[in-house]
Order: C-alpha cells, then sequence, then structure tokens
C-alpha cells in the first residue's frame, strides 16, 4: 500500500529545500519526492497524512555508539578526570556487576531514546554484540554491532582472536536485512599489533566492517608515541611486554595493515595534517564525537579541516556514559559551535554529516541519508512549531541550531513507524524504565 506523509518542509539532502513537500512510500521504499500537489496527483488513491509547521528529514545516524553502557548514564562523572580511571570502572561494572539480562535491557533502553530522537541506524560497538544486535530488532533500528575483541598481551593472540572469530560465526545468526555484524579491535592500547593484523585480515577475507577507536586521548598518543604515560603504567603492572611504534596513532594503525579495509574510526581527535592524509587516502571513515571528546576532556577534533578535505565523516554520540544523551541534532549543533573556532562550519555542513555522511559511515550510501526515488523509507517528522524554534526562517538551520531530538514526533524505518505519538511502537517501556532504575540500583549501591 501506498502513504503519503507531508509537511511544511521537506529536506531531501541530495537537493534543495521542498517547501510544502512530501514523500510518497510503498513498502520499505520511497517511491516519489516532492511538492505536496504533485504527489497526490501522481496518487489520488493514496491516503495522506500532513505534519503541519513541521520538517521530513531523512533518519539521522548515530555513526559511533555503545548501547550496552546506557545504564551507565552518569555513573562515571567523578572519574571524568582521569581516563585509566573511567575506563576501569566502567569495565567493571559491565563484566562484574552487570547480568547478561542487564546488559540486554541496557542496550534497548538506549535504542528507544535513539527512536525517540529520529535516529534511524547506529554504529554500535559492543562487547556483547549479540544483546545489541537483539535490541535493535526488537526497537526496529537498523545498524551495524561491531563485536569488540581486546587484547594488548601478545602472549594471548590466539586465544583472543579464536574467541573473536566463534563469536562472529555465531553472531552471523543474529543479522537481518537491518541488522548487520563487524568486528572492533577495541583501541590502539587495548589490542596489540598482531591481534590488530589478525583481525584487519579477517575483516578483509569476511567483508566484515571494521571499527575502532583511534587517537582519542593523551594516554593513548603518549603510549604509541614515546610509550610512557597512564596506559604505559597500566601495561607495565600487568606486566605486558610493549613494543612502542614511535608514530602517531592513525600511522601505527595503518602500518599494521587496519586502514587497509577502510575502518571507521571513532574521534580522531590528536591527528596532524599528514593523518589527516592517511585517512583520507585510504578511504577510511570517521566518526566525530564532539560531545564525548569535550566532556572527558581529550580535546576536539579538526571537524572543519575534515570537512575540507572531503573525509568521509558521520556524528556519533558514543555512549551515554560519556555523554549523558543520545541526540545527533544536538551534536550536530555542538560540531558547528566548536568547529567555528577554526572555520566556519554551516548548519547544512552538520547536517549532512549527520545524515548522509553517517550513511557513509555505515557503508549504506546511496541506500539511507537521504530522501530520494528509490531510496530506503527511513525518515523522521521534526515538529518546528516550539516556542524555541520560532520563527523559523530555515528549516535546516532551525533544525540544527533550535531544535533537539525531544521535537521529533515519528521515526520510520523501512516504511515501518517505530516512533510515534510519544511512544515506541514495539516495546514496553514501562517494564523497562522499572528495570533500568533496579539497574542503576545495583551500580550505585557498589562504591
Amino acid at each position: 500500500m501506498i502513504k503519503i506523509y507531508s509537511a511544511r518542509w521537506v529536506i531531501p539532502v541530495f537537493s534543495a529545500v521542498i517547501e510544502d513537500g512530501a514523500l510518497a512510500v510503498e513498502g520499505s521504499k520511497i517511491i516519489a519526492v516532492g511538492p505536496i500537489e504533485t504527489i497526490r496527483q501522481r496518487f489520488p488513491e493514496a491516503p495522506a497524512e500532513h505534519f503541519h509547521d513541521s520538517v521530513i528529514i531523512p533518519g539521522l545516524i548515530n555513526a559511533h555508539t555503545h548501547l550496552e553502557l546506557t545504564a551507565m548514564r552518569g555513573y562515571l562523572e567523578n572519574e571524568e578526570t582521569n581516563f585509566f580511571a573511567w575506563l576501569r570502572k566502567l569495565t567493571l561494572a559491565r563484566l562484574e556487576l552487570m547480568t547478561s539480562d542487564d546488559i540486554h535491557v541496557s542496550a534497548i533502553w538506549g535504542a528507544c531514546e535513539a527512536a525517540r530522537a529520529g535516529i534511524t541506524a547506529v554504529g554500535d560497538a559492543s562487547d556483547s554484540a549479540a544483546s545489541s544486535m537483539r535490541a535493535l530488532k526488537e526497537v526496529g533500528l537498523r545498524g551495524i554491532v561491531f563485536q569488540e575483541s581486546f587484547g594488548p598481551d601478545p602472549n594471548l593472540v590466539s586465544e583472543n582472536f579464536e574467541k573473536l572469530t566463534t563469536k562472529v560465526a555465531e553472531l552471523r545468526s543474529f543479522e537481518s536485512a537491518r541488522v548487520k555484524v563487524g568486528v572492533s579491535p577495541h583501541a590502539p592500547y587495548t589490542v596489540c599489533g598482531l591481534q590488530l593484523e589478525l583481525i584487519a585480515g579477517f575483516a578483509e577475507s569476511e567483508q566484515l566492517p571494521l571499527m575502532m577507536h583511534a587517537a582519542e586521548s593523551a594516554a593513548e598518543d603518549s603510549l604509541i608515541r614515546q610509550g610512557c604515560g597512564l596506559f604505559a603504567e597500566g601495561l607495565a603492572k600487568r606486566n605486558i611486554d610493549w613494543k612502542t611504534p614511535g608514530v602517531s596513532p592513525i600511522q601505527y594503525l595503518n602500518e599494521r595493515g587496519v586502514l587497509r579495509v577502510h575502518p571507521l574510526l571513532a574521534h580522531c581527535i590528536r591527528v596532524d595534517e599528514h593523518d589527516v592524509e592517511t585517512i583520507v587516502e585510504s578511504s577510511s571513515k570517521i566518526a566525530h564525537c564532539p560531545k564525548s571528546n569535550a566532556k572527558l576532556g581529550h580535546g576536539r577534533a579538526p571537524f572543519a579541516e575534515f570537512l575540507r578535505r572531503n573525509a568521509v565523516i558521520g556524528l556519533g554520540s558514543d555512549s551515554v556514559a560519556s555523554n549523558n544523551t543520545c541526540d545527533i541534532l544536538e551534536e550536530a549543533r555542538f560540531a558547528a559551535l566548536v568547529a567555528r573556532s577554526d572555520a566556519h562550519v554551516s548548519a547544512s555542513d552538520v547536517f549532512k554529516a549527520a545524515t548522509k555522511g553517517g550513511a557513509h559511515c555505515l557503508e549504506l550510501e546511496g541506500v539511507i541519508g537521504e530522501l530520494a526515488e528509490d531510496s530506503v523509507a527511513d525518515f523522521a517528522v521534526l515538529s518546528l512549531s516550539g516556542m524555541h524554534q520560532l520563527p523559523n526562517y530555515d528549516p535546516v538551520t532551525t533544525a540544527v541550531f533550535s531544535s533537539s531530538g525531544k521535537d521529533v514526533v515519528l521515526t520510520v524505518v523501512g516504511g515501518d513507524e517505530i516512533f510515534r505519538e510519544g511512544l515506541i511502537v514495539n516495546v514496553d517501556e514501562e517494564r523497562l524504565r522499572a528495570r533500568i532504575l533496579e539497574i542503576a540500583c545495583k551500580l550505585s549501591s557498589v562504591t
């Protein structure tokens, strides 16, 4: 059945804003985009729904998140000045305090938050990828869940690599048209060089997307360049033999063959001109997470330079453990404002990163991220009628600089409405609310 969705504006991304625009959706696809009257004349029998004082936008894409950590929103505030302590407390909570059901509840609560904010697809890094994949399916979101791999000790490479390949084989059965599996060697400081090489080769041979954290912190930079700092001290305490590469984290990953598989690199804060050139030339992709970067005090990535060099870049919230909200419109606003200390970044620039750029990051360019004929019907409706949004002279500017995920009134994935009229369609949010509060009580009871 064909259905028409219309609004005061439609932002296709690939072309100019359509005033009094509409989409015609049949099944999972958009079959027409254009002015309301044109679309209604083409499909006179189709039921139509009009959203007054609203804009229809492509589904927002969160290129980097950790849904399984949603229960840790605000849990790590006291550790934010020490990244090593922050990571340690997070890891202990996830491995020792949270049950498998806790982790699943955490992931699905995060997926609900994403859907409410107009996010239709995510790039999710997870130690418990099966839980995250199930969460995306239950809510109805699209995404890639990257199974994480850890292992700084070169003596445990074979064991760690075998664990990853076994998990990936099991996760293949969880895949669907919307939810795919990828791999994530966690970071240069948590995965040794040989293990990085093996995982890159595995991703290449199995045609798996690869994501990892890269060039995120001062501690990481010191470890890779000089073999000193907090991470170096932590490895020494564990009697792990670490060979200092003596180059930047990006060049280290290039030497180890990771960039050969065109990975999605989260953060990329501590990069120089050569690093940016290497990222662009290798067709690697960047998940820019400005709020998380700032909140943890890591610094700011050169977003304006990434844009100038035509890098493939999307926006990520990172986990709410380091951001507190999963809101890509808020991320877009923050990205633009912070970048303007270097160069002017427009609302259109960050809106493209939040949509089309994110689609490229998830290797879904031409499928989602734009509103075009024959693209998948992933879109959201954003109300622009709030006091905080009026007057409105340009819907793109208003969406980026005056709006947030709280203004979303409808989220559609593959033609299926998953959030409408304040409710997630497919899950019992009240039951989840009770469980997430139980988990929070358990975590807060342990110091």
